[in-house]
């Protein structure tokens, strides 16, 4: 990555060469353990506090995406808290849609049970690494303290220890969402998309490889254009490249743009539409004109195309997205794998800020992503069809 300077980036030159200097400082003095016993009992207790809260609200995908959200309206200067939000609101979605009217019909229940398996252990490991952190920000602004060398004990990359000093220091917001980006895609990297397992049973699928081609990939932000409308537009952006750390770490970026850096408007819409509809995991949460978290198709009846545009055929059914709680049970999660993913100081090469994003239209390719999926089943249907005569 081609790196230049100028005065309108929002990391210098300077703090660029800090952050590269005490990152090199500590990964070459990195101990191979933290062991608790050399804390002060106070300090023991506020790490058993932070994981014991964590834990309560990592119970799925609804309660991590709202206590994300409750953190940013607490402290709105944690940028990612609100990203992270609204990215888990996508998660939530893409598990539903695994028992919704559409996938059900190109997925076999164990490929469905695979992909829930994939996205719920990647929402749950981010969770359990970010929310400690937020956590110990929390204390450390209540006791006017920095505190975040209890950051390894927590199993946190020293990585984020060094952001968070300088953030601590500086104040960069944009500074410390990135490299939560950055930090979060990271860790992802070994624990689920090189997984050996999650490669076996979803990556390398044939099932995967369709949802790819269909395009299913979209992250989406639902704004209100205007406060006279009940119908959300909505904003976002595509990843083409999801076993790519390199893509998901620039989508990161790009999305983080979208929210907090092109105009106030579109941050003040998304956050007015959020603070209006809590998380449920259904798509009706968005559009209620276009899903349902009922199923009004008729039992055995074949799929017919329903829509066009986002907008429903005469008399068809809405589309079934149920919630959460009525798609999967809760799960019992084995412990994160330990190891800090931090060994090259290269990354934070992500850190020097991109040209603002200027897209984020992604109305008509959402639609025409739902019409490619309609078409797909249909024509599955007919092969099928076709092979029984």
């Amino acid at each position: 990555m081609k790196i230049s300077w100028s005065n309108n980036k929002k990391i210098t030159k300077q703090s660029y060469i800090k952050i590269k200097e005490e990152l090199q400082k500590k990964n070459k003095n990195k101990p191979s353990s933290f062991p608790e016993h050399n804390l002060t009992y106070g300090e023991r207790k506020l790490l058993k506090d932070i994981k014991k809260t964590t834990q309560k609200w990592n119970i799925n995908n609804v309660t991590r995406t709202q206590a994300y959200f409750d953190f940013f309206l607490q402290y709105p200067e944690i940028h990612w808290a609100l990203l992270g939000h609204m990215v888990s609101r996508n998660g939530g979605w893409y598990m539903t849609d695994l028992k919704g009217d559409l996938l059900t019909r190109l997925l076999s229940e164990k490929e469905q049970e695979n992909f829930f398996l994939f996205l719920e252990r990647g929402n749950w490991l981010i969770f359990q690494d970010v929310y400690p952190q937020f956590l110990l920000y929390r204390h450390s602004k209540n006791v006017n303290k920095n505190l975040f060398y209890l950051l390894p004990y927590l199993d946190v990359s020293i990585f984020m220890e060094t952001i968070w000093n300088y953030f601590w220091q500086y104040g960069d917001c944009s500074l410390l969402a990135i490299a939560t980006v950055i930090n979060e895609q990271s860790y992802l990297e070994k624990r689920v998309i090189k997984h050996p397992h999650f490669k076996k049973t979803v990556l390398n699928t044939i099932g995967f490889k369709l949802y790819d081609f269909l395009r299913f990939n979209h992250i989406i932000f639902p704004f209100y254009k205007n406060t006279t409308t009940d119908k959300p537009e909505l904003i976002g952006d595509t990843l083409y490249q999801f076993s790519s750390l390199h893509e998901r770490i620039l989508l990161g970026k790009r999305l983080y743009s979208l929210l907090f850096q092109q105009t106030p408007t579109i941050l003040k819409s998304v956050l007015l539409w959020a603070n209006r509809h809590p998380h449920t995991g259904s798509r009706k949460d968005y559009w209620d004109h276009l899903f349902h978290h009922v199923n009004e198709m008729l039992p055995g009846h074949h799929y017919r195309r329903r829509t066009k545009e986002c907008q429903l055929l005469k008399g068809a059914p809405r589309i079934y997205s149920p919630p959460l709680q009525f798609a999967w049970k809760n799960i019992d999660h084995p412990e994160a794998e330990k190891g800090d993913w931090f060994d090259d100081w290269r990354i934070i090469n992500y850190l020097v800020e991109d040209e603002k994003f200027a897209g984020g239209d992604i109305n008509d390719n959402y639609c025409k992503t739902i019409e490619k999926i309609e078409t797909t089943i249909i024509a599955k249907k007919a092969i099928f069809l076709k092979r029984e005569e």
